[in-house]
């Protein structure tokens, strides 16, 4: 049996400013957005090319904005993503290099944390 991972909540405080950035400048696809009442609404993105996709809104979790952390994308090319986010207008951090990996980190308006990883060579 496959047990895959689809959906992970961010808590944000501003529905709209957050769609904004991770639309408009960290580059995810709007999947959804759905007021189903005054008191709940569903947004769902996605990064390009993943198989999971975030999700936040009012009514869906009581977590405290911003208390996400540790999130995680995978790059073939850490300095194209780089470039590509720091064009976009986000506050990402220098390039890291690791044994386990390069990275870039950067969090949304309200404080959730990302980190963009190309894993090492593995040849």
């Amino acid at each position: 049996m496959d047990w895959k991972l689809e959906l992970v909540s961010v808590p944000v405080s501003d529905v709209d400013r957050a769609k904004a950035f991770y639309v408009d400048q960290a580059g995810f696809v709007a999947d959804h957005d759905h007021r189903v009442s005054d008191e709940m609404r569903f947004v769902q993105l996605t990064p390009p090319g993943s198989a999971c996709s975030i999700a936040f809104g009012l009514g869906l979790s009581d977590a405290a904005p911003g208390s996400v952390q540790g999130l995680q994308l995978v790059v073939d090319d850490i300095q194209a993503a780089h470039a590509e986010l720091k064009s976009r207008g986000v506050q990402v951090s220098n390039v890291q290099d690791f044994p386990w990996g390069s990275f870039v980190f950067f969090q949304d308006p309200d404080g959730n944390g990302w980190a963009v990883q190309q894993l090492p060579d593995r040849g």
